[in-house]
């Protein structure tokens, strides 16, 4: 750690918010030009627009569509600070974060801190199951993601073997929340509509896309007639459903799994599997927690007060995937609107440029806008309260909400012209897929196994030697 931690020198309360994400960028927006400083750190140097990552997996937008720099985002806006770096430590006590960027360390003292450093992919304690079911929570997963797709149908372009290629063109997609059902259907139009005459020792109509879950139906969330609806139109895409399938193994062959109603087992041979079934909070919230005094919950999330704060500790606030709060849902709104509300009891309590002491607050009220996922082209299903849409009004709805949150009037237009020409044409013009693309995740596992470190893997003398996962 440094010596003497960094404060701003204005005299003003220093804000710090760790992760880019929805909670907080959207806090950090709250808060511009108020008078407190903001030092916004994250590991990355983009905001994610998470629910389009399977439209970057599957060749409709490119990466900079959905991830515009956050810098450019907070240009020009003079209290507000971005740092890129990995939080590494948090003390509540002392009021400080650590980060580190490479070899650099650099301590943050604070006077209100906001986590929202968010959630990765969960494997119900099966985490050798990431080797070779990537799950799709960064543009690096969906881009790795991508290559297997692409690579999977290069490889059954040249295979002799008709059991073979058979398992190159099996896509297996473990779980049936949104971002399944949305993978499912975007694989089936890939394989059915964009490459169906571009291979020649092959018909890519052949292509198999399973999609797996333990629950009962798809999209529990939605509810039963949603749910059947999504299935249905999935099924008319040519995507196999099955259900009370509960997955108890992944490797470099296949997937299996178990029918919870007869108890029997099945193996999937298959060449790319792609994990969408749970989530796992980061690893900040449970070092909030043990010195807040306060539990996590299975998926790591921790449990707040009222004003989604931790413990005693009324300056710390936990917002978006990382909060456990009476069972709201992991999505983009729960962090929009706690980052928001956070910033406003912010602002509201440093009016003067000093940190009111014991401050009233009204607890946190969440207003659910509804949930909405995409099936197909002119197929989506939405949820809004006791309103349910399906079919192309559910399309129309869920192509004005996910345009309107997308950050950026360039993002937005490029995304309604790449939309447009999906609808138009069957070619897709992101389908570019590198061989680092695919082995660079895995690599870099192995690289930490090996040494450690993480850094520097194009000076290992051995980098050759650590490629993983699927061959």
């Amino acid at each position: 750690m440094t010596e003497t931690p960094y404060r701003p020198h204005t005299g003003r309360p220093h804000v710090v918010i760790v992760g880019a994400g929805f909670g907080g960028l959207f806090a950090a927006k709250k808060l511009k030009d108020e008078n407190v400083d903001v030092t916004l750190i994250d590991r990355t140097n983009h905001h994610l627009f998470q629910p389009l990552l399977y439209q970057v997996a599957t060749g409709i937008l490119s990466s900079g569509e959905i991830a515009p720099p956050t810098r450019q985002i907070f240009d020009g806006v003079q209290n507000v600070r971005v740092v890129k770096g990995d939080v590494t430590d948090i003390d509540v006590e002392a009021q400080t974060v650590t980060s580190k960027l490479g070899d650099r360390v650099q301590d943050w003292e604070y006077d209100y801190l906001l986590v929202a450093a968010g959630a990765g992919q969960g494997y119900f304690g099966n985490d050798h199951f990431a080797k070779y079911a990537p799950g799709m929570k960064t543009i690096d997963d969906a881009l790795e993601i991508r290559s297997r797709i692409i690579a999977s149908f290069e490889h059954a372009e040249v295979a002799n073997d008709p059991a073979e290629r058979e398992r190159l063109l099996t896509f297996v997609v473990v779980g049936a929340g949104p971002t399944g059902v949305e993978l499912a259907g975007q694989l089936a139009e890939l394989a059915n509509r964009t490459l169906t005459s571009s291979y020649r020792s092959y018909n890519p109509h052949a292509a198999r896309v399973i999609l797996l879950d333990g629950a009962p139906q798809v999209l529990p969330p939605f509810g039963k007639r949603l749910g059947r609806n999504a299935q249905k139109q999935l099924e008319k895409l040519g995507v196999n459903v099955k259900l009370n399938a509960m997955v108890t193994d992944v490797n470099e062959h296949g997937v299996t799994y178990k029918n919870a109603k007869d108890g029997t087992v099945e193996t999937i041979p298959s060449y790319c599997k792609i994990w969408s079934a749970g989530v796992s909070a980061s690893p900040l919230g449970k070092i909030i927690a043990d010195q807040c005094g306060v539990e996590c919950d299975r998926a790591g999330r921790v449990q707040v007060n009222p004003d989604l704060t931790v413990g005693e500790h009324k300056n710390v606030f936990v917002v978006g995937d990382m909060m456990a709060l009476d069972g709201l849902p992991g999505v983009a709104q729960v962090a929009i609107q706690g980052g928001e509300y956070a910033a406003e009891l912010i602002k509201a309590e440093t009016e003067d440029g000093e940190v009111e002491e014991n401050p009233t607050r009204e607890p946190f009220d969440y207003f659910d806008k509804g949930s909405m996922a995409t099936v197909s082209r002119f197929s989506a299903v939405v949820k809004m309260g006791k309103v349910e849409v399906t079919g192309f009004l559910g399309w129309f709805l869920w192509l004005a909400v996910h345009l309107m949150f997308l950050v950026g009037f360039r993002n937005r237009l490029v995304s309604v012209i790449s939309w447009g020409l999906n609808v138009l044409t069957r070619d897709r013009y992101q389908l570019a897929s590198t061989r680092q693309q695919m082995y660079a995740r895995t690599a870099i596992d192995r690289l930490v196994e090996l040494t450690g470190d993480d850094t520097g893997i194009r000076d290992k003398k051995n980098a050759g030697e650590i490629e993983g996962g699927d061959k």
